[in-house]
C-alpha cells in the first residue's frame, strides 16, 4: 500500500447551524390627521388584513400610538414601508410607517 501523502487526507467539515435572517415588524404610527378609514384601507390593501383585523390594528394605533401590521424579512418589510409611505403621501396624509427589528 504505500505511505499516505498529505494530499490524500480528507478533512471532515462539521455542519454549521444555519442562522435565520432577522425579521422586521412593520409598524404604523399614530397622528392626529390621517383618517381612520384610510388606515383601515392601507391595512387591507398592503397587509391583506380583513376589515375586522384592520379595524383592530387601526384602533391600537389610535389608542396606543402604534400598531404592528405584520412581521417580514428585511426586504419585504422595507418594500411595504415604502409602498405605504408613497400611498399616504400621494393621498395627502402624514401617516408614518416604520420597520423595527424583532
Amino acid at each position: 500500500m504505500g505511505t499516505r501523502r498529505e494530499s490524500d487526507v480528507v478533512l471532515e467539515r462539521k455542519p454549521e447551524a444555519l442562522k435565520l435572517p432577522p425579521m422586521y415588524q412593520v409598524v404604523l404610527l399614530n397622528d392626529d390627521y390621517t383618517p381612520m378609514d384610510f388606515v383601515v384601507n392601507v391595512l387591507q390593501e398592503y397587509f391583506n388584513k380583513d376589515r375586522q383585523e384592520a379595524t383592530q390594528i387601526m384602533l391600537k394605533v389610535h389608542n396606543e400610538g402604534k400598531g404592528v401590521c405584520g412581521i417580514f424579512s428585511r426586504d419585504i418589510a422595507a418594500t411595504k414601508v415604502e409602498l405605504v409611505m408613497m400611498h399616504a403621501h400621494a393621498a395627502g396624509h402624514p401617516l408614518q410607517c416604520v420597520m423595527e427589528e424583532v
